[in-house]
């Protein structure tokens, strides 16, 4: 256990690829703007909805963008995959995880998120700027990690009976169809139990893995096949690292999420 968030303090002396992610999705140009007024030095911004996301395509709020696009995206910013990219936003915020996700479906081989978020990066005295970087494009043979990537088909076919388990990031009000004041139908994904992301977080950071997994053994085993998801596949990334960090060994993430499955498929309320 605990291989996917560090502290900073554990990574000043290693060089590493340092990313931001900061981002609103009440302010969409807010995350560039924090990233403009001071980042970590040699740091990077990714942005949510120009490179972590598709905006273009239907498929779910928050869409995954094509192989080549990302590879484009990976290669224009200089990553190797010899890098150890390490991943910051806010603290306690699910953009961070969704840029890890999409590292570790691109098959980098060293990604870790920050436990800290930037404000805090900042007392901490590592070193910030508001220069942006240069990196010379690299040309990458990307070893893409299906095993992480689940289908619309293939969460079907788990919510028919087939083996494997759903997990469901979003509130317990949403899922059971109470409230639902994003999606234009209100429920779950058929046979899908209900683990809320935020009680992975306490105030501006990640609880440690021992702190939650109780509650995530409650839920899940780590024997059975987990594809977690929840509005728009965003905040369903932390989840995935979650259970990661606690050492599950087979955990997908369905980008689509239930902005998607609603436009084809019907939902359970309970």
């Amino acid at each position: 256990m605990g291989t996917v968030w560090k502290s900073a303090k554990e990574l000043v002396n290693s060089p590493i690829r340092w990313v931001d992610t900061r981002f609103s999705l009440q302010d969409r140009l807010a995350g560039r703007k924090l990233y403009n007024q001071g980042h970590v030095k040699d740091a990077v911004y990714l942005d949510l909805e120009k490179d972590l996301s598709d905006m273009t395509k239907t498929t779910g709020r928050h869409p995954l963008p094509d192989k080549e696009t990302m590879q484009e995206l990976f290669e224009s910013h200089g990553f190797e995959y010899g890098d150890h990219i390490t991943i910051y936003d806010q603290g306690g915020m699910p953009f961070a995880a969704r840029a890890y996700w999409l590292f570790c479906y691109a098959g980098f081989p060293h990604v870790t998120l920050v436990r800290e978020g930037y404000e805090e990066l900042v007392e901490l005295g590592i070193e910030v700027t508001t220069d942006a970087p240069s990196y010379t494009k690299t040309s990458l043979t990307l070893q893409w990690n299906e095993d992480i990537f689940s289908t619309r088909q293939q969460v079907k076919n788990v919510s028919e009976g087939k083996p494997g388990v759903l997990l469901d990031a979003r509130s317990a009000p949403r899922f059971k169809g109470e409230h639902e004041p994003i999606d234009s139908v209100a429920g779950h994904i058929p046979s899908a139990r209900n683990l809320d992301w935020e009680f992975l977080k306490v105030e501006n950071r990640f609880k440690e893995v021992l702190e939650v997994l109780p509650e995530i053994e409650a839920v899940v085993d780590k024997n059975e096949e987990i594809t977690v998801y929840c509005g728009s596949g965003v905040t369903a990334a932390p989840l995935y690292a979650m259970l990661k960090e606690a050492g599950f060994p087979k955990v997908k993430l369905y980008v689509g999420s239930y902005s998607d499955w609603i436009t084809q498929y019907p939902v359970e309320k309970s």
